[in-house]
């Protein structure tokens, strides 16, 4: 008799966390591993946001929170997304949970049937199609092109609705990819959108403050969206706090008061000290979310130039985040005489293993020639990591 469900067997693992694992036991073993594959930001927290957190430890704020946040955490939130996003989220519309991983499986969770399909634009996060397999909901994945940037057309939109759509599941800025949609290509999406009004759209905005083009936008501001879109978003990327788990959600107030009644039966509120913290980042606003972007725009430069020099990548134009996700078919076929590169997943393992640094297959991000390569590390690493894979391909013929 199996003991585990089919629910969790059928479950892939995160790929992002599998390869920074090996990583990171390559490192055990005395290897000088540099880790490409992780999505996390290199800084530390900023200082007040810390001492929030201690304040809150000495005010004993430490007893079990409200479900959906402390009422202060979520006027702020509303607050934050009405200046910053000219959208109205009343306090009652906000959930804070443990990290926006957690606010989207809870969106999922509460709006799926079984049966119902969710389009994915593809490259997609790595956790949204196995998370809709985990609502019993059907994905339904558009593959996006290199040559459009990765985005996802309003035509490839309407070719993939049927009768069963129920969600939209997508992010701008994007992980795997850093691209990000802009406010033309936004409203296209929902002109289409507007002719299927129960479509709700889960729009994951968590690297928002990552943007290097200008003002972040969002599908929620159009008229025809109006009570139909879960924004989705945090703390962790914008403000170095990825440790922390706060994610939250702006949405339609029923969907809202379902997820926390759903969370109130899985986890209740979210750690108090972690809101504390969250709620000092938040009301003090984006000026550190700048700083720390100019340095992953810099970064981003820097890695570009390397990426020229390296025959058969072949980068997108990352505007957000801190990935590029090249395509690198172009080593498909080829040998050192040793190992055989088929797939991206061989050519990721292949950089790992001869060249000590990790990065990510596309094949987890429902792009299987690409590989996903982070840069939110010091220039010295990422020119020490390019160094050693332009090396190793070279071996490859």
């Amino acid at each position: 008799m199996n003991k585990i469900s089919d629910r969790i067997n059928n479950l892939a693992i995160s790929a992002t966390l599998a390869m920074t694992q090996k990583s990171r036991d390559l490192a055990a073993q005395g290897f000088d591993v540099i880790n490409l594959s992780i999505g996390e930001p290199d800084f530390n927290t900023p200082e007040h946001i810390k001492k929030a957190a201690k304040e809150a430890i000495d005010n004993n704020i430490t007893f079990y929170p409200p479900v959906p946040g402390f009422p202060s955490l979520l006027k702020v939130i509303s607050e934050k997304f009405k200046k910053e996003n000219n959208l109205d989220f009343s306090p009652e519309q906000i959930v804070v949970s443990s990290g926006a991983k957690h606010s989207i499986i809870n969106a999922l969770l509460c709006i799926i049937n079984k049966g119902d399909e969710v389009v994915v634009p593809a490259p997609y996060w790595v956790s949204y199609v196995d998370m809709v397999k985990l609502a019993e909901g059907v994905p339904v994945v558009i593959n996006c092109e290199l040559s459009n940037d990765f985005k996802m057309t309003a035509g490839q939109l309407e070719n993939a609705i049927t009768p069963k759509t129920k969600a939209l599941l997508y992010s701008s800025p994007s992980n795997p990819t850093g691209d990000l949609y802009s406010k033309e290509e936004l409203e296209e999406l929902a002109g289409v959108l507007a002719k299927y009004p129960d479509i709700i759209v889960i729009s994951d905005e968590i690297y928002e403050h990552i943007n290097f083009s200008g003002k972040h936008q969002s599908i929620a501001q159009f008229k025809a969206m109006e009570n139909r879109v879960v924004v989705i978003n945090g703390v962790s990327k914008a403000y170095a706090m990825t440790g922390w788990r706060i994610g939250y959600m702006g949405a339609p107030i029923e969907i809202a008061k379902a997820c926390t009644k759903l969370q109130g039966q899985f986890t209740s509120g979210a750690c108090t000290i972690a809101q504390m913290g969250a709620e000092t980042a938040i009301s003090a606003g984006s000026e550190v979310c700048k700083e720390m972007t100019k340095v992953f725009e810099k970064r981003l430069k820097i890695v570009l130039e390397h990426i020229k020099d390296i025959p058969g990548f072949i980068p997108n134009s990352p505007q957000g985040a801190f990935y590029v996700f090249p395509d690198v078919s172009d080593y498909f076929g080829k040998s050192d005489g040793k190992t055989l590169i088929n797939t991206s997943d061989d050519l990721a393992l292949y950089i790992l293993s001869e060249a000590k640094v990790a990065t990510v297959a596309g094949t987890a991000f429902g792009s299987p020639d690409c590989l996903r390569i982070s840069y939110a590390t010091s220039e010295d690493n990422l020119n020490e990591a390019f160094a050693r894979i332009k090396k190793v391909l070279g071996k490859l013929n």
